[in-house]
Parts: structure tokens; C-alpha cells; sequence
């Protein structure tokens, strides 16, 4: 019988959806725009992403997720099965295996909802798999030898650093720091500083085109538009690469102290192995400036960043999905 599968990666900014055979055919974000008369969805994906900060008080825009786990259950069930129909298309006969990618660090009560929301939109299966171990398989590490690789996978809501030897993880931490939280930072930063409200795509635009993990030696500069918190009158006011640097401080120390953390736990033997081959970083925030080199300089252990990081989770779940057999020990519960 013909059978479909789909890999989710259920991420706190953008949801990715993989179809074997297919390759990745979606990614939008993960906002659902909700109407406060009758309760019912107007928009999911970009469509609701384009309503944030931009709607009357009849609709509500929000992120279902936060911290890499469901928030708000109905809307998350709501935007699954959106995706999960886009992703099959038209009229389906078969209901789908569905594996999906969650923080290392979840709870089994954040665990159970997930598999509930999956099962409730109509998948006749469902798998869920941690992060850092389809990150790795994203990012080509061989995870299933006797040694160790390290993967630090920086996302919207979670940080998952792991070590990984023999298919399994061997020390690890999920903290709740990842791209959202910096462009909170570089909100409250602008607004201290120079007395301007900003929204959150301002600030994330601000991180994405002149935000550095380093001090740069040439500056770079971008004026942003907002709300001047004096006059309410809007305003423009020019920031530079330093002011984002600053901002985010705290965050990067928190990413710091987490692959430290990772380290301080990993035995003798796969420490001299991550020494060898050096941690990768996956994940769209780990496409920060300069992020790589801090890390390296923080921790004394080599650091770049995966081919595609955005991607590298979303592409583990579709080689685990293809290979289930091989992968049914890595996955974390299944229904």
C-alpha cells in the first residue's frame, strides 16, 4: 500500500516541510493569524507573518510556538494541518507517517502534545526525533561511529548543543535562547538608546544585515524607522554593527556558557575527538557574523558553521524519515 511520509521541522520561527522524493517543499513561517469575533483561521504561513504588528483588533497574528514548543495548542494543530495538506495536496487517500523534529531539552508532557496535534490532524503515524541528532545527520556527520562530534544548533526559540557518538546523545543542553531573544535585545537596545520603538522585523532585519557576534573593525551602518517614544511621531534614526553587538551581549554569553556547559560534561575520550574535528553550528542564528569565531575563542575548540545551517534539521528528518529502520534507536517516541 502506498503510504506517504512527511518530516516536519516544528521550529519556533519558520516551519520546513520535507516529502521523500520531493526534497523540501515548504518553508514559511510559523504565525497563524486568528479572528477574536469568531475564533476561525485567517492566515497561516507568510500570509499571517505579513499581519504581524499590522492588525486591527478583530484579528490576532502570533506565533503558536515559542521556546521550540507549543504555546497555544489549537493554533499549532490549525497550522499543522495547513502545512500537512499543502504538503500532500489535493485529494489524499492514504493518511501519512509524520516525523517531526523537537528540542532535546522538551518535556514529556511538551512531547505528548506534540504527537497529540500530529495524530489529531489525521497522520496514521507519528515519529518525533531530537534536534541535535537530525541537525548532525543535516550537516553530515556520521553520527552512527565510536566517535565524537559536537553540533550546536542555534534556532528562533532554543539553542540544542550536543556531543553525539555511536547514533546516541552523549552530553547535551537545550537552553531557551535562540534568534527571537536577540531581536528582543536589539528592540530594547534601540529604544534605551536612542528613544525609538522598533518592531520585531525591524530588529530582525537589523540583525540579519549589519548584527556581528564580534566588534567589526569597520562599522557597518542601517538607518531603521519607528516610533519616537517621546513625540509618538515617527522618526529614522542610524544604527551601526556595534549598537547590535552590544545589544546581544547577554544572549551570546548564554551561547558560550551552553557549549561550555556540553564540554565540561563530555568524557576524556570524545573531548580529544571534538577537539580534532571541531564543533559545527547549524541553524539560522548561527549564521550570525562572526559567531564561529567567537565561539572558537571562548571555548579554545574550532567552530564553523554547515552548509545551509537554515536547513540542516529539516534535511536530517528527511534522511531519517527515508531510512527509519536505521535511525528507530535515535528516535525519541513514536506512535
Amino acid at each position: 500500500m502506498f503510504i506517504k511520509k512527511i518530516g516536519i521541522d516544528l521550529g519556533t520561527t519558520n516551519v520546513e516541510v520535507f516529502v521523500p522524493g520531493k526534497g523540501i517543499i515548504i518553508n514559511e513561517p510559523s504565525v497563524v493569524a486568528i479572528s477574536t469575533v469568531d475564533k476561525k483561521v485567517l492566515a497561516v504561513g507568510k500570509e499571517a507573518k505579513d499581519m504581524l504588528g499590522r492588525t486591527p483588533d478583530t484579528i490576532v497574528a502570533h506565533r503558536p510556538l515559542k521556546d521550540g514548543v507549543i504555546a497555544d495548542y489549537r493554533s499549532t494543530e490549525a497550522m499543522l494541518r495547513y502545512f500537512i495538506n499543502k504538503a500532500l495536496g489535493g485529494i489524499h487517500l492514504f493518511r501519512p507517517e509524520v516525523m517531526v523534529a523537537v528540542p532535546g531539552g522538551i518535556t514529556s508532557t511538551e512531547r505528548r502534545a506534540v504527537i497529540d496535534a500530529i495524530i489529531s490532524v489525521g497522520a496514521r503515524a507519528a515519529y518525533i526525533i531530537k534536534e541535535p541528532i537530525v541537525a548532525a545527520i543535516g550537516a553530515g556527520i556520521p553520527i552512527g561511529g565510536a566517535s565524537g562530534h559536537m553540533i550546536v544548533e542555534i534556532g528562533g526559540g532554543t539553542i540544542e548543543c550536543a556531543v553525539i557518538s555511536l547514533g546516541g546523545i552523549v552530553a547535551s543542553a537545550s537552553v531557551r535562547i535562540g534568534g527571537n531573544k536577540l531581536d528582543t535585545s536589539i528592540m530594547e537596545h534601540v529604544r534605551r538608546k536612542y528613544g525609538l520603538a522598533i518592531g520585531e522585523r525591524t530588529a530582525e532585519d537589523a540583525k540579519i544585515q549589519i548584527g556581528s557576534a564580534l566588534y567589526l573593525p569597520q562599522k557597518l551602518t542601517m538607518e531603521v524607522k519607528g516610533r519616537d517614544m517621546v513625540t509618538g511621531l515617527p522618526r529614522v534614526v542610524s544604527i551601526t554593527s556595534d549598537d547590535v553587538t552590544d545589544a546581544i551581549q547577554n544572549e551570546l554569553e548564554g551561547i558560550i556558557q551552553t557549549a561550555k556547559d556540553v564540554l565540561h560534561k563530555t568524557p576524556p575520550e570524545l573531548s580529544a575527538d571534538v577537539m580534532d574535528k571541531g564543533m559545527v553550528l547549524s541553524g539560522g542564528s548561527s549564521q550570525l557574523r562572526n559567531l564561529a569565531d567567537l565561539l572558537a575563542q571562548a571555548t579554545g575548540v574550532p567552530a564553523f558553521v554547515a552548509d545551509e545551517p537554515m536547513f540542516a534539521v529539516i534535511r536530517g528528518v528527511g534522511i531519517a524519515l527515508e531510512n527509519l529502520e536505521s535511525y528507530k534507536k535515535s528516535l525519541l517516541a513514536m506512535r
